[in-house]
């Protein structure tokens, strides 16, 4: 079950556009609420079956894009900042650095709902899928 005390992107939006492109969200900044940097939001990777992002891409760590882990984090942990082009990840490094993660040469496939299910689970949310019972394809 979702963390009712986290209220990310899949919240309602307070101000702000609440439709936003994919381009203008690829290469935000990503902060916990102590003002950390988390990294950068890689990509997006959507279901196309339901039409629901299936999570964002984080980049943390590296140089100039080297280096770095990609995490992915679910779509609705992330809240966005509508004052700034950034977004919020309610967390610490600490939690981020045990999340599950992959490397750029290994993007893991959204067909293996049990490696998903293990990072939804890490974040606290339930996956999205659980209450259609359709899982990603």
């Amino acid at each position: 079950m979702q963390n009712p005390d986290r209220k990310g992107a899949g919240a309602a939006v307070r101000s702000g556009p609440r439709v936003m492109r994919s381009s203008t969200i690829v290469g935000s900044a990503v902060r916990n609420l102590k003002g950390d940097d988390l990294g950068k939001i890689q990509e997006l990777m959507i279901d196309v079956v339901s039409g629901r992002i299936a999570y964002a891409v984080l980049a943390y760590g590296g140089f100039l894009g080297m280096g770095d882990k990609l995490f992915a984090i679910p779509w609705e942990a992330l809240m966005k900042r509508s004052d700034e082009r950034q977004f919020v990840l309610d967390l610490d490094e600490e939690t981020l650095k045990t999340a599950p993660g992959f490397d750029r040469d290994h993007y893991p496939t959204t067909a293996d709902t049990n490696w998903l299910s293990k990072v939804y689970t890490h974040y606290g949310y339930t996956p999205y899928w659980t209450g259609t019972g359709e899982p990603p394809r």
